[in-house]
């Protein structure tokens, strides 16, 4: 897979930051990790699979 190298910022609230942290902590994953994963589940969803 390809290195990331890439930025991109987003504003959340205190309580949606907190989620993220919440899960992240609780499935052992970084931030950056989830919400890549999130990204790419986004092109399945328009690859229609």
């Amino acid at each position: 897979m390809a290195q990331p190298n890439n930025y991109v910022t987003f504003r959340v609230t205190e309580q949606e930051k907190e989620i993220l942290a919440k899960y992240c902590e609780q499935e052992q994953r970084t931030q950056s990790d989830v919400l890549r994963n999130f990204v790419r589940s986004l092109k399945r969803k328009l690859d229609g699979k």
